[in-house]
């Protein structure tokens, strides 16, 4: 008969601060990479959103390249494509973050061009009447909108990226799920811990759904 054995994991501190420095890596690296990969796409949507001549069609071609390429390809090309490019050697944790931050970006700009389309065309043309500027227009009154309107969009896109970081560690990175897998290469009881890092990145996503909320909350919610 099938028995559990978590305590093959829990009894060893090695294993369980294995665990928590993985958490810590997925979680920073999520955090950091959204940041990044918000910032860039507010420049690409707003590129777009402009229509500024070039960089329009740059931007678009961008967004459409990085949403129809996998997370795992792209990581892939960054570790050990561009250094044999360019010639640069960096640490796979930066590989991670550089990749995570491009993929967050092209799903990130197409969300936030989507809300910048669709404030009505009425309140721009008052913004016109009341001689708004161009800037003073896109901060004031787009720019607030969208993130209300496309917060649910930004804030499920962040969880799934966070969800799908456990492909980093393909390239040596020490994040939760290769914090599982080398535990699991010494005690051999897989069931058990991918039972653990499912429960681990249950509590996170729900933690940062939770943050994220609260964020929304305390800048723009309330404000509606």
């Amino acid at each position: 008969m099938f028995e559990l054995r978590f305590f093959e994991i829990y009894r060893s501190l090695e294993y369980v601060e294995l665990l928590f420095e993985g958490l810590l890596i997925s979680s920073g690296l999520t955090i950091a990479a959204g940041i990044f990969g918000f910032i860039l796409a507010f420049i690409l949507a707003a590129f777009r959103y402009w229509k500024i001549f070039g960089l329009n069609l740059l931007s678009a071609i961008y967004v459409d390249f990085i949403r129809n390429t996998p997370l795992i390809v792209q990581l892939f090309f960054i570790t050990f494509g561009l250094p044999a490019l360019i010639g640069y050697v960096w640490p796979f944790w930066c590989h991670a973050l550089l990749a995570l931050t491009i993929n967050f970006s092209g799903y990130f700009a197409e969300i936030l061009r989507s809300g910048y389309a669709s404030i009505p065309k009425g309140q721009l043309e008052a913004a016109a009447a009341l001689n708004l500027g161009r800037v003073i227009t896109f901060r004031k009154i787009i720019l607030p909108q969208t993130i209300k309107k496309m917060f649910p969009s930004l804030s499920s896109q962040f969880i799934f990226i966070f969800l799908t970081t456990g492909v980093i560690s393909e390239i040596g990175v020490t994040d939760l799920t290769h914090a599982g897998l080398f535990i699991d290469s010494r005690i051999f009881r897989s069931f058990e811990i991918f039972i653990i890092l499912t429960i681990l990145y249950v509590i996170l996503s729900l933690i940062f759904k939770s943050s994220l909320e609260v964020i929304f909350n305390k800048t723009l919610g309330k404000k509606g």
